[in-house]
């Protein structure tokens, strides 16, 4: 077993309708929608899409109360004009604005937004590291 992978990432959120309607229109396809929660398959990797209530009872504490972390998800592109594009694609979604992309002191090019349940969202251009043909990214071997 490798243990340095991660294989599914779940967000928790307060309306799985809106969260799937903003997902998908974004351009997001589910691959398997059970009702409660809702997965898309992602470069290897699943996204998960489940309601706050429902995922808290899962964990085991169903009177916890679920928010957002201190954390935030990431696309990168091959260019700024792709990082624009996405995050517009984003706002005209439904998402929120957080910080528009620009220039930034690492050389790259980078804004966050958030979904309708909060949680942040980077899109970015790193000329440092090259994405692979289907968009996913190995980091370079130092």
């Amino acid at each position: 077993m490798t243990p340095q992978r991660v294989t599914l990432i779940t967000l928790g959120v307060a309306d799985i309708a809106r969260a799937k309607a903003f997902y998908g229109a974004m351009g997001w396809q589910p691959s398997a929608d059970e009702g409660e929660v809702v997965f898309y398959q992602i470069n290897g990797m699943v996204l998960g899409l489940f309601g706050l209530e429902p995922l808290a009872r899962d964990q085991g504490r169903p009177d916890a109360t679920l928010g957002t972390g201190a954390m935030s998800l990431a696309q990168n592109f091959t260019s700024d004009a792709e990082v624009d594009a996405a995050y517009a694609l984003a706002l005209k979604a439904g998402a929120t604005p957080v910080k528009a992309p620009e220039k930034v002191f690492w050389g790259g090019y980078s804004g966050y937004y958030a979904d309708p349940d909060g949680h942040v969202w980077e899109v970015a251009h790193n000329p440092f590291w090259a994405l692979n043909d289907d968009g996913s990214l190995t980091l370079p071997v130092q």
